[in-house]
């Protein structure tokens, strides 16, 4: 299983819409490097919620229940969607600035690839993140 975060910003879709909803399908994806991640994705693969511009914060966990396909929304077939499935939201959120100074998160893609709206994120990172917010 692999890692993954997800960046959204709140005005747009807080993770209380995907608490909500229960699923959805991660569209709007226009970065090829962002689409490369979604199709990399596998069924029951975790990913962090993160609220961007607004908090900058991890502040929950979803979960791959379909793998990639063409995004719905568009009909050029350069950008695909994952569905998704609400998991979990933390009891703790943690920010990027805390990311930013943590010995181990510093070198995040979250931080060193600040533009990409889905990054990988490694096994050392995930376990101590999911320690961090709870």
């Amino acid at each position: 299983m692999k890692h993954w975060l997800l960046k959204s910003e709140p005005t747009k879709y807080p993770l209380s819409k995907l608490k909500a909803e229960g699923t959805t399908f991660w569209d709007g994806i226009r970065n090829y490097q962002a689409r490369n991640n979604l199709k990399a994705m596998v069924k029951g693969d975790l990913c962090f919620f993160y609220h961007s511009n607004e908090g900058k914060e991890i502040v929950g966990l979803a979960r791959v229940v379909k793998e990639a396909y063409q995004d719905p929304t568009t009909d050029d077939a350069n950008w695909v969607v994952v569905d998704l499935a609400f998991e979990e939201e933390f009891p703790k959120s943690l920010t990027l600035a805390t990311i930013k100074t943590h010995p181990i998160l510093k070198n995040m893609d979250l931080v060193r690839l600040s533009r990409i709206s889905v990054v990988s994120v490694q096994p050392e990172e995930f376990d101590l993140i999911i320690k961090l917010t709870h």
